[in-house]
């Protein structure tokens, strides 16, 4: 499918907005504050499913009998499925109903998460948690569908805040599941998301406007596009590749430091939980971004992030008999890879109104297949140590640096 805009015609610091409300009464209401809460909450909650396991892994390892490099399969294939259901049920969102879509497919992860509480062995394990990343793309819905209602003039700052419930729910989800495997085993958290995917599911169905794509096309033809972008949208292969190589480093770090933190210094899962709760700093920064953006800023705002995230990755390693320091570097990562994600989405979401969906599974089924490979790399590095993980982050973050682009004029 060909593209609606031209490179050579691209602003500053990213695309022309290729879309419009469909009425004016539409362009200068946007969503509601309930609205925008309950996107932001059912963002944060969805997302949460693929984190819950990584300050889990020393226990799951112990509790199944298996290796750490092992236990780190949970989240490489947490994130293949994460990454499938980009690619596979994202699109749906250019042509289905968006909230029946979101709401149904939640279901089907609260069935997935009881699955994994109840599994008892590890290949069990992997397929339920493999299904909990294929639904759990429901965010991923969510997200556009923020960027549809929004007016254009405030667009980044809409998807800002919808993206820092995101982005809470992934800073949050290593805390909440530490906590609540120190109260009551690893298996508890699964459970307990279980019971919120329904509940997250009926908020969904009653308070979310309807969204209708025009899309009148068979499902084949809709993947068939999809491709289809990456020929025709430059600007999204560039900050899809960035911002991919950004969250391997960022799913590098989180993946080992578990258990760096617990082998390395000793702390319990509740102190894990602790530790994880600084990476709640990220979410801060998305609006903020989403402010920048909307001002030009774009380019500028992701060096900086660059620049952060290395600095970030300096200090984990330099500072890696220090708690406090890898707290220090876990802020650093954080704000870097969200501020950069908030500032790449707005820039691809301007491409094309009409594939918001398909734009976003793209761009999203990138990250994960990514941050799967991540996972996997980091599992067979953990045994070398610490340092051999933070090289590796190091290396993915210096090449997006190499992607970035200077305004053009």
């Amino acid at each position: 499918m060909s593209s609606t805009s031209s490179p050579q015609a691209l602003p500053a610091d990213g695309p022309a907005d290729a879309s419009a409300p469909t009425t004016p009464a539409a362009e200068a209401a946007g969503p509601g504050r309930l609205v925008t809460v309950v996107l932001a909450a059912a963002t944060g909650a969805a997302v949460a499913n693929i984190y819950y396991a990584q300050p889990l892994l020393a226990s799951i390892a112990r509790s199944l009998d298996v290796t750490r490099g092992s236990a780190a399969l949970v989240v490489t294939l947490t994130q293949v499925g994460y990454a499938l259901g980009l690619l596979l049920l994202l699109p749906l969102a250019d042509l289905l109903e968006n909230r029946r879509l979101a709401s149904r497919t939640l279901l089907v992860t609260a069935l997935a998460l009881a699955a994994t509480a109840l599994s008892p062995t590890f290949p069990v394990l992997l397929l339920a948690v493999g299904v909990v990343g294929l639904t759990s793309v429901v965010a991923q819905v969510l997200v556009p569908l923020a960027a549809h209602l929004a007016p254009p003039h405030a667009r980044g700052a809409v998807v800002g805040q919808v993206t820092s419930g995101l982005l809470l729910g992934i800073m949050l989800a290593r805390s909440v599941s530490s906590f609540a495997a120190a109260a009551w085993g690893w298996r508890s958290i699964f459970a307990i998301s279980a019971v919120l995917m329904v509940v997250t599911s009926v908020a969904l169905r009653r308070l979310l406007p309807e969204r209708r794509p025009e899309q009148r096309v068979r499902y084949r033809t809709l993947l068939a596009s999809t491709a289809g972008l990456l020929r025709h949208e430059p600007v999204l292969l560039r900050r899809a590749a960035a911002q991919s190589l950004l969250f391997a480093a960022f799913t590098a770090y989180w993946t080992g430091i578990g258990f760096e933190l617990v082998e390395g210094h000793g702390l319990s899962q509740v102190q894990v939980g602790l530790f994880a709760l600084v990476g709640a700093a990220g979410a801060a920064v998305a609006p903020l971004a989403g402010r920048l953006g909307d001002r030009g800023l774009g380019a500028r705002g992701r060096l900086v992030a660059l620049l952060t995230a290395l600095a970030g990755l300096v200090v984990a390693g330099l500072g890696a008999g220090s708690v406090v320091l890898l707290a220090v570097a876990a802020v650093l990562l954080d704000v870097a890879v969200q501020a950069h994600q908030v500032l790449s989405l707005r820039d691809v979401y301007a491409l094309r109104a009409d594939a918001r969906g398909r734009l976003n599974a793209v761009y999203m089924g990138s990250l994960f297949a990514t941050g799967a490979l991540a996972s996997a790399v980091t599992g067979l590095l953990l045994s070398a140590g610490w340092g051999a993980v933070v090289v590796f982050a190091t290396a993915c973050v210096v090449v997006a640096g190499l992607l970035w682009r200077p305004a053009r004029r």
